[in-house]
């Protein structure tokens, strides 16, 4: 009977060092998604729906080189990918404020429509 009382005790203690490292890998994904810079699109700021938000433009209509005009600005922590994007900010510091643990997205609060700032 020792030896099932052995085997038991190993299959424990492998079992707890599974959870240890579950759990440290968890918190390591949720600390590296955290960072201080927020996701960007460029975004036509004309285009605002109430239901889709903004319409996504190609990162070259934002980047200015000089002497050229752009048509689109920078939107910041929508967090959402695709043709259109809402609840971010044109203002980057308020979408890094907004960030933080688990980023807050899709909560609602920070729509940054009708906002300016750059």
């Amino acid at each position: 009977m020792a030896g099932k009382a052995q085997t038991d005790r190993i299959r424990r203690r492998l079992r707890s060092g599974t959870v240890v490292l579950g759990g440290m890998g968890a918190l390591a994904a949720a600390l590296t998604s955290c960072g201080s810079e927020p996701d960007r699109r460029c975004v036509d700021p004309k285009s605002y729906d109430s239901t889709l938000g903004y319409r996504v433009l190609s990162a070259s209509q934002c980047s200015s080189t000089k002497g050229t005009t752009t048509t689109g600005r920078w939107y910041y922590g929508s967090g959402s990918s695709g043709r259109y994007v809402k609840d971010g900010s044109f203002s980057k510091s308020a979408a890094v404020e907004r960030g933080g643990f688990g980023s807050g997205h899709g909560s609602g609060h920070g729509s940054g429509h009708g906002s300016s700032g750059g």
